[in-house]
């Protein structure tokens, strides 16, 4: 398992926007590479969901109710991804948490608190 390191969430408006950042610093370059990685979320009393994920090809995967409005991306260099959140709505407000597998192997970040409220 590695490391994962989640910022950036917080309250925004409706329609407003917020960035999530998650690291592996303790994760060498050569190694986070090798990753998949992807945000969930979880709202209390419902199972964690898959927002997006991106591969160690940079290939994006969306699930349907963000699609259009959230974009994920990865700066290997920084061992860091981003999830952009554009004209969040109030159903997007969940805890959000930073994904890492490969090969069978899973971890994840200690998740970082999203509200979307006016």
């Amino acid at each position: 398992q590695i490391q994962l390191v989640e910022s950036g969430g917080g309250l925004v408006q409706p329609g407003g926007s917020m960035r999530l950042s998650c690291t592996a610093p303790r994760t060498i370059f050569s190694e986070f590479v090798t990753y998949t990685m992807g945000w969930y979320r979880q709202v209390p009393g419902k199972e964690r969901e898959l927002v997006a994920d991106i591969s160690n090809g940079n290939t994006p995967n969306y699930a349907d109710s963000v699609r259009g409005r959230f974009t994920i991306s990865r700066d290997n260099s920084r061992k860091t991804i981003y999830l952009r959140m554009n004209d969040p709505k109030y159903e997007d407000t969940a805890v959000y948490y930073c994904n890492a597998r490969r090969a069978g192997t899973e971890s994840w970040g200690k998740g970082t608190l999203v509200t979307v409220s006016s």
